[in-house]
C-alpha cells in the first residue's frame, strides 16, 4: 500500500508540474498595436482562448513541451514552444496579404477597413513598392489610376492627381502631403518631391479629389507617405549597393531596432547618376532618424528627422525637331549657363497619440522645415534661404447611438513660414549683380470638424467641411533699379469646404459609396512671385465641386477583387502656366475646367499561399479614362473653351504579374500604355502615345538563422521607345519635350543581418 500510495503522488505530482498557466500578449510587429480577438490555442488539442481588447491571453497548457498556435485574420500564423513564453511575454504577428475588406485606411481620421472607406483610395504597401527599383517613385505611383507622376529632368518631379497639378512649376501644388503624419510642405507652398528618398517610403496613401473635411485647401487630394519602419521584436543590420545604365550608383544603410515599448530606425542612402541627357548629372545623401515610444497602451510618440542634400543638373526641353534629331541633347542655354538646382533641406517632425478613455482620443504632431536653395537658371540665379513651423491635431470622440458606433473628430492645423529669396544675373553659373532681393511670409491653417455614423442597413453616413485661411505678405528688400522698400499683401478670403459621403456595405464582400465634396487651392509663392520678379497679387484660388461614385468588393473567394469609381469635377479659375521668351513660368487664372473620368483597379490572385512552392501568383491592371476640357476659357483673342485640358492623357492602361516561390525567387512584369496628350492650351501640339514595359526579378536566400541576403536585376522600357515623360506646358519657342530615359537596367545586391528577440 505504501508503495501505491508513493507512486500515486508521483504521478500526481507530475502532472501538477508539467502542466502550467501561462500568460502573454499579441501585437501586431508593424505598429506595436495590440491585437484583439486574436486566437491562441494548444496544437493538437480543444484547448484555447482568445485576446481581449489590450490583446492579453492566459492559457493552461498540459507540458511546457506542446506547441501553441497563435492566428489571426490577416496576420501571419505563428507557432512556438510554451516555453518560450517564460523568456518573452509578448507575440508578435506579421501582416499578410489582406483582403479589402482586411486592409485599413489611416485617411480620413477614420482607421476604417477599405471596404468600408466612402472614398476612392489609392494605396501602395511595401509589396508594391518593392516592385520596382528604388531609385524613384515614380513607376510605383504611376500604377494607381488617376495618378500621374512625370520626371522632367533627372531628379524633378511633378504630380498629379486627376489632372490637379501637372501647370506647377516644379514639384507639388494643390496635392496635401503628409509624412509620418506631419505636414510636408516647403516654405513656399510647394513639395520638391526629390528631397524624399523612394527607399525610406514603406507605404502610401493617395486620397483622390477634395478632401477638405480632413485636410482643408486642395482640390486635387491628399498623400500620405509613412516611413519604413522596424517590426517589433527584432533588430536589424542592412546594407545594399546597387549599379546600372547612365552611371547609376546607389548605396544604403539601415540600422532597426524594435520591441513592444519602442522602435528606432536611422538609415543613410547615397545615389549618384551620369544622366541620360547632356547636362542631367545627379548626387543625393539622404538620411532618416526616426522613432517611436509606447510608454503604456494608452499613448505613443513618434518622431523623425529627414536631412536631404540633392543637386541635379536642369538640361532644358527641346523643340520637336530638336527631340527627334537628338532626344538626349540638352538646350545650348542651358549647358551654355550650367543650369542646375542645388538643394539642401530638413524636415522634423514629433507627434503624441494619447487614448484617454474608451471615448475620447487626441493627435497631435508638430513639424518644422528649413531648406537652402542655389538655383542658377537660363537668366537667373536664385538663392533662396526658406524656413517653415507648425502643427496639426485632431480629437476623436468615440461613442454608440441607439446601438450603432459613431465618430465625431474636430481639430486644426497651421503653419507659418518665411521665405527670403534673392535673385541675381547668371553668370555661367555663378551670381552676378543682384536683380532684387524679397522676403516672403505666409501665414495658413484651418479647422476642420467630422462626423461619421453607422446607420441602420448597413450604411455609413460621413458629414465634415473645413474653414481655411491663408495670407501673404510680400516685401521687396531691394532690386537693381532701386533701394527703396515697398510691400504687396495677398490676403485669401476664408473659404469652406464641405463634405458628405454614403456608403452601403451590401455584404461582407461588396460595398458601394457616394459623396459629394468642395475644395479650393490658394496660388503658391512660386505662383505669385515668379522669377521674373513681378508680383502677380491678382492671381485668384481655384475652387471646385466633385461629385464621385464608387463600388469595390471582391468574389470568387476573394481571388477577384476590383475597384471602380466615376467622377464628375468642376473647377473654377484653373490656374495654367506659359512660358515667356526668357524660359520663365508665368501664370494665369483660366476661367473654368469640366473635369469627368472613370477609374478602376481589377486583381485576380490565383495562388496565395506561404506553404506551397509558389507563394504568390497574381495579376492586377489599372485603367483611367480622363474626358477633362477648358470650359469658358479665353486668352486675349484666342478662345479655348471646349479644348483638352493641358497636359493630361485621356488613357492610361497598366497591367502587371507577380510571382513569388517558395525557394525564394521572384519576378515583377509591368506594363504602361499612355496615349498622346496636348501640350497647349490651344491643343495644336501634342506628346506621342507610349507602351513601355519593365520587369524585375530576384532571388531572397536565408543564410543560416541570422543572416539573409538578395539578389536582383530589373529592366526599364524593355521595348526601347522614344517618350517624353516630363513636358513643358505652353512652352515659349516650341520647346516642350523633356525625354525619358532609353532602355536601361540595373541590378544589385542586399545583405541583412537579423535577430528576433
Amino acid at each position: 500500500m505504501k508503495f501505491f500510495f508513493l507512486l500515486f503522488l508521483i504521478f500526481n505530482a507530475s502532472i501538477a508540474f508539467s502542466q502550467q498557466t501561462f500568460s502573454g500578449k499579441v501585437v501586431g510587429a508593424a505598429n506595436q498595436q495590440p491585437l484583439a480577438g486574436a486566437s491562441v490555442s494548444v496544437l493538437g488539442t480543444n484547448n484555447g482562448t482568445i485576446t481581449n481588447d489590450k490583446g492579453a491571453f492566459t492559457l493552461t497548457v498540459p507540458s511546457a513541451d506542446d506547441t501553441i498556435v497563435i492566428s489571426m485574420v490577416g496576420y501571419y500564423s505563428r507557432k512556438l514552444h510554451a516555453e518560450v513564453l517564460y523568456k518573452d511575454k509578448v507575440v508578435y504577428l506579421q501582416i499578410a496579404e489582406k483582403a479589402l475588406q482586411e486592409v485599413v485606411i489611416t485617411g480620413y481620421a477614420t482607421n476604417r477597413p477599405l471596404q468600408q472607406t466612402a472614398a476612392s483610395v489609392g494605396l501602395l504597401t511595401t509589396r508594391e513598392l518593392e516592385r520596382f527599383s528604388t531609385t524613384s517613385l515614380v513607376p510605383a505611383l504611376n500604377t494607381l489610376p488617376g495618378v500621374r507622376m512625370e520626371e522632367r529632368a533627372t531628379a524633378s518631379y511633378r504630380l498629379s492627381i486627376r489632372g490637379s497639378s501637372l501647370r506647377a512649376p516644379f514639384g507639388v501644388r494643390n496635392v496635401k502631403m503628409y509624412l509620418n503624419d506631419v505636414p510636408l510642405v516647403e516654405a513656399n507652398g510647394t513639395l520638391p518631391l526629390n528631397l524624399i528618398d523612394a527607399g525610406t517610403i514603406g507605404r502610401i496613401e493617395v486620397l483622390k479629389g477634395p478632401a477638405g473635411s480632413v485636410y482643408g485647401a486642395g482640390t486635387g487630394g491628399t498623400v500620405r507617405l509613412e516611413t519604413i519602419r522596424p517590426n517589433a521584436g527584432e533588430s536589424i543590420l542592412e546594407s545594399s549597393y546597387m549599379a546600372g545604365s547612365y552611371g547609376l550608383r546607389r548605396f544604403t544603410a539601415t540600422a532597426a531596432t524594435g520591441s513592444d515599448k519602442s522602435a528606432f530606425l536611422v538609415r543613410y542612402a547615397k545615389q549618384k547618376l551620369d544622366g541620360y541627357r547632356q547636362q542631367s548629372a545627379m548626387d543625393r545623401d539622404a538620411v532618416l532618424l526616426s522613432g517611436q515610444l509606447f510608454p503604456s497602451d494608452k499613448q505613443k510618440f513618434t518622431f523623425h528627422t529627414y536631412f536631404t542634400d540633392l543637386y541635379y543638373q536642369l538640361p532644358g526641353a527641346l523643340t520637336r525637331e530638336q527631340y527627334d534629331a537628338d532626344p538626349q541633347a540638352a538646350r545650348k542655354l542651358n549647358v551654355d549657363q550650367k543650369t542646375s538646382l542645388k538643394l539642401q533641406g530638413i524636415n522634423i517632425g514629433l507627434g503624441h497619440q494619447y487614448q484617454f478613455n474608451e471615448h475620447w482620443q487626441n493627435n497631435t504632431s508638430i513639424f518644422g522645415v528649413f531648406s537652402f536653395l542655389d538655383n542658377p537658371f537660363t537668366t537667373d540665379y536664385e538663392r533662396n534661404a526658406n524656413q517653415a513651423f507648425g502643427g496639426r491635431t485632431q480629437t476623436t470622440y468615440s461613442i454608440s447611438i441607439a446601438a450603432q458606433p459613431s465618430r465625431f473628430t474636430i481639430g486644426g492645423e497651421y503653419q507659418h513660414s518665411f521665405v527670403n529669396s534673392r535673385h541675381y544675373e547668371n553668370r555661367v553659373g555663378e551670381p552676378g549683380k543682384m536683380n532684387f532681393d524679397d522676403e516672403v511670409t505666409m501665414d495658413q491653417g484651418f479647422v476642420f470638424a467630422q462626423t461619421e455614423a453607422n446607420l441602420p442597413g448597413n450604411f455609413i453616413f460621413t458629414l465634415g467641411g473645413s474653414l481655411n485661411f491663408m495670407r501673404y505678405d510680400l516685401a521687396r528688400i531691394s532690386d537693381a533699379d532701386t533701394t527703396s522698400n515697398y510691400r504687396n499683401e495677398k490676403p485669401i478670403d476664408p473659404q469652406f469646404s464641405p463634405r458628405v459621403a454614403l456608403l452601403k456595405v451590401i455584404n461582407p464582400h461588396l460595398s458601394a459609396h457616394g459623396s459629394i465634396s468642395t475644395g479650393f487651392s490658394p496660388p503658391t509663392d512660386a505662383e505669385i512671385r515668379p522669377s521674373d520678379g513681378s508680383f502677380n497679387v491678382r492671381l485668384q484660388p481655384e475652387r471646385g465641386l466633385n461629385y464621385e461614385v464608387g463600388v469595390r468588393g471582391s468574389t470568387l473567394h476573394q481571388k477577384l477583387s476590383f475597384d471602380l469609381v466615376g467622377f464628375w469635377f468642376k473647377l473654377n479659375e484653373t490656374i495654367v502656366s506659359r512660358t515667356n521668351p526668357d524660359g520663365i513660368v508665368i501664370f494665369d487664372n483660366a476661367g473654368a475646367t469640366r473635369q469627368q473620368g472613370i477609374e478602376a483597379a481589377l486583381a485576380y490572385t490565383f495562388i496565395q499561399n506561404i506553404n506551397r512552392p509558389v507563394k504568390l501568383f497574381k495579376v492586377w491592371s489599372t485603367y483611367a479614362y480622363s474626358h477633362f476640357r477648358f470650359q469658358n476659357y479665353k486668352q486675349n483673342d484666342a478662345d479655348y473653351s471646349g479644348n483638352k485640358l493641358t497636359g493630361t492623357p485621356p488613357h492610361v492602361w497598366l497591367m502587371g504579374l507577380d510571382f513569388e516561390s517558395q525557394i525564394g525567387f521572384y519576378a515583377n512584369v509591368t506594363t504602361n500604355y499612355t496615349s498622346k496628350l496636348p501640350l497647349n492650351d490651344a491643343n495644336t501640339v501634342y506628346a506621342d502615345s507610349f507602351f513601355l514595359l519593365g520587369a524585375r526579378t530576384g532571388i531572397k536566400r536565408q543564410l543560416g538563422v541570422k543572416w539573409q541576403v538578395e539578389l536582383y536585376g530589373g529592366i526599364d522600357n524593355a521595348l526601347d521607345k522614344k517618350y517624353s515623360l516630363g513636358n513643358d506646358l505652353n512652352a515659349f519657342g516650341g520647346r516642350y519635350f523633356q525625354a525619358a530615359p532609353n532602355r536601361n537596367y540595373y541590378a544589385g545586391v542586399q545583405l541583412r543581418y537579423l535577430i528576433k528577440h
